[in-house]
């Protein structure tokens, strides 16, 4: 046990945030899972994983989350800032409510999490990393997705992500970002499955495993910090 690491995945109750978590107890890690209503979502009862409820924008949450990865598993190694709401709507439609939702889970959801993670990988000594899923619409914006509220806080967290690679490289705490584009997630359920291929220019639809393996990727990439890794079918390089 002394050798795995364990890594904490927020928003981890379905869609990419499940398809993280298995990626990682197949490698071995601990994984501490968290989100609103996780201990109902089905996951297998595991030494190797701890299920935290509670809502990401709330410092508590993050308390519990480091309280009981420390309890169950003696370290915080990783963190994966999955947790993110989204939708799309004309900029002047969006509400003052609609906004603070976006901020209390986008921006401070990523904010409590890892400002105590960091805390306790600069206790331990030996490094780590955060990794952050962002959206590749905050690079390239597409005029019939029309989310730009929603961007506001997913580019913030691709500029957030640089200044503290920059700010921890010394500490060896590494920082990424996922940029997926669309995932077919429940998000996306009555989406049609046609519309979804046209929104990059492979003409494909990215799913929950993919972004896994890019997390996968950036966690035990030891050199790699300050890097938005873009898994969107090329959507960011822009028109096609």
């Amino acid at each position: 046990m002394a050798d795995k690491k364990t890594v904490i995945v927020t928003g981890a109750s379905q869609g990419i945030g499940a398809a993280i978590v298995y990626a990682f107890l197949e490698r071995g890690y601990q994984v501490v899972g968290t989100s609103r209503q996780i201990s109902s979502a089905g996951f297998a009862a595991s030494p190797h994983l701890a299920l935290v409820d509670g809502d990401i924008g709330e410092l508590a949450t993050a308390e519990k989350i480091t309280q009981i990865a420390l309890a169950k598993f003696g370290s915080i190694d990783h963190v994966v800032n999955n947790a993110g709401i989204f939708s799309t709507k004309p900029f002047t439609d969006y509400t003052v409510e609609d906004f603070r939702k976006l901020i209390s889970t986008n921006l401070e959801g990523f904010i409590f999490t890892t400002q105590l993670a960091v805390k306790q990988m600069l206790a331990q000594g030996v490094g780590g990393s955060v990794t952050t899923i962002t959206a590749a619409l905050a690079d390239n914006p597409i005029a019939g997705v029309t989310a730009s509220i929603p961007m506001i806080t997913k580019g913030g967290l691709n500029a957030i992500t640089l200044s503290l690679a920059s700010e921890y490289a010394k500490d060896n705490i590494r920082f990424n970002a996922v940029a997926p584009g669309v995932v077919d997630t429940p998000l996306h359920t009555k989406t049609p499955r046609d519309f979804m291929k046209s929104l990059s220019p492979m003409g494909t639809i990215t799913d929950g495993k993919d972004v896994a393996d890019a997390v996968i990727y950036l966690t035990e990439a030891r050199h790699v910090t300050g890097e938005v890794l873009h898994v969107d079918g090329g959507a960011h390089s822009g028109k096609w």
